[in-house]
């Protein structure tokens, strides 16, 4: 959620040009002031956390781009996933086998690991 002062210059001067499908909707200022470009910002739906953000809107939020790219599927290719946000922290972070989290049992070494020696 965004802080209330977030939410009255938004209110004040800010232009809403879209939302995400995850629910973020994205503002830029109504009027720049003279000799510098218009910002750019985010209201985020949930938890604000950066990684929420699609790379269809970071690119514009960067000013990579002058519009945000399409985020329909149409337009998309097929070997592109969909966004995730970062699960770290998380219940659903990735653990790999012996994680402690999931009970600390790893695999037994196999043997073709040799350390290394100064001695050579």
């Amino acid at each position: 959620m965004a802080t209330v002062g977030t939410r009255i210059f938004t209110a004040l001067y800010g232009k809403r040009v879209g939302e995400d499908r995850f629910g973020n909707v994205y503002y830029t200022e109504k009027k720049a002031a003279n000799g510098r470009r218009a910002k750019r910002w985010v209201i985020y739906k949930g938890i604000t956390e950066g990684s929420k953000v699609p790379a269809e809107w970071h690119a514009w939020l960067h000013y990579t781009i002058d519009a945000p790219l399409s985020e329909k599927a149409e337009d998309r290719y097929e070997w592109q996933k969909d966004h995730l946000p970062n699960l770290t922290g998380t219940k659903h972070a990735y653990r790999p086998k012996g994680h402690e989290y999931s009970g600390g049992q790893r695999a037994k070494a196999t043997g073709d690991y040799q350390a290394w020696s100064p001695e050579g």
